[in-house]
């Protein structure tokens, strides 16, 4: 499930709040072990998502580099590749 939680930080354009939402939706699912939580739970859980988030965009507003904001299109080229490695050269990521 973590593998799904994507790297934020210096993408050029920078990450958007769904990215933002949807790493901290698969967070708060790794560590709940729910992937969708009971009635009794699914507040707690969304007041976890949006804490999660709002500490991720914390983060990401803070965080200094001096290297160059990497590109998405070539970040998910290099990740295809890297599947296609793991999986065979047959198989589309």
């Amino acid at each position: 499930m973590c593998r799904n939680i994507k790297t934020l930080f210096n993408f050029e354009p920078p990450a958007t709040e769904l990215e933002v939402r949807d790493a901290s939706l698969q967070f708060v699912r790794k560590l709940s072990g729910f992937s969708v939580p009971s009635k009794a739970n699914e507040a707690a859980f969304e007041l976890a998502v949006e804490e999660v988030a709002a500490t991720a965009r914390r983060l990401i507003a803070s965080l200094v580099t001096h290297a160059e904001p990497r590109n998405r299109e070539v970040e998910a080229n290099k990740a295809r590749q890297r599947a296609a490695a793991r999986l065979g050269a047959g198989h589309q990521a």
